[in-house]
């Protein structure tokens, strides 16, 4: 019995991640194009007709329909589907990793919500809006009184300590990094503390690298070429919230 309560609750936490995410994919998709996030129905992209209650239930509405719209035939993309899995994948994810129905794992889980916004968006437009950044510091500020970590000095150090250097570099080498990539790492800085936003940066900075080697050896993109970089950044934010202590403390052993 013990068993079956437990599998409810994580089916239950799973539920919520993918309603949120399911929203957070009409705010990716709505937000660009200049409409509201809060008014109107949701409805298909391709003939405009509003969904039903049956048409919206997270990840079975999209299997059960075969991935297509029920008046037009069209596709669903994918993408609203894996987001979708994403986001109840990230709140188990949150749970597990801190502690169950805590305010650390909502306020992670919130960062995770941003950080997927952000991605997804960057994807789409090349442009990070100021918004997020500025929601990642209020995150931060309320981490400074909900859960222990770092102290308001990392916060602060944190903010600059690669953000600055990003700034500097983007000053010397134009296009070297977004102003959109700068802010989300200012952002970022304030919530993760000034360890953790070194982490971040290192893993972003190297899954992006390598995304751009991949890129030009396959003569995808030559050196003048613009890649989202933005998603590689909350990559390794994400990691770096979930992971850095142990990276941190793994990589200084071995010096």
């Amino acid at each position: 019995m013990l068993y079956i309560a437990c599998a409810v609750l994580w089916l239950l936490r799973f539920a919520l991640g993918a309603s949120i995410f399911s929203f957070l994919g009409v705010v990716i998709w709505r937000l660009p194009r200049g409409e509201s996030v809060v008014k109107g129905r949701s409805h298909c992209p391709a003939c405009g007709r509003t969904l039903s209650a049956a048409e919206l239930v997270p990840c079975l509405s999209f299997l059960v329909q075969g991935g297509r719209c029920r008046g037009c035939g069209a596709r669903i993309p994918a993408r609203d589907f894996w987001l979708e899995v994403l986001g109840g994948g990230g709140v188990c994810a949150c749970c597990a990793a801190f502690g169950g129905e805590t305010a650390r794992a909502a306020l992670s889980f919130a960062v995770l919500g941003i950080l997927t916004v952000v991605a997804f968006m960057d994807i789409d437009t090349l442009e990070i809006y100021d918004r997020f950044p500025a929601l990642l510091l209020v995150c931060g500020a309320a981490a400074q009184f909900v859960f222990p970590g770092p102290g308001i000095k990392s916060r602060l150090l944190g903010c600059v300590i690669v953000s600055l250097p990003m700034l500097l570099l983007a000053l010397v080498v134009p296009g070297g990094f977004g102003g959109g990539d700068i802010k989300l790492m200012f952002g970022a800085g304030f919530f993760l503390g000034a360890r953790l936003t070194v982490v971040a940066a290192f893993l972003g900075i190297l899954l992006g690298g390598g995304f751009g080697a991949l890129l030009l050896a396959a003569k995808k993109a030559d050196r003048k070429t613009r890649f989202a970089f933005g998603p590689f950044l909350c990559i390794g934010i994400a990691a770096a919230m979930f992971f850095g202590e142990r990276l941190a403390d793994w990589y200084i052993g071995l010096l």
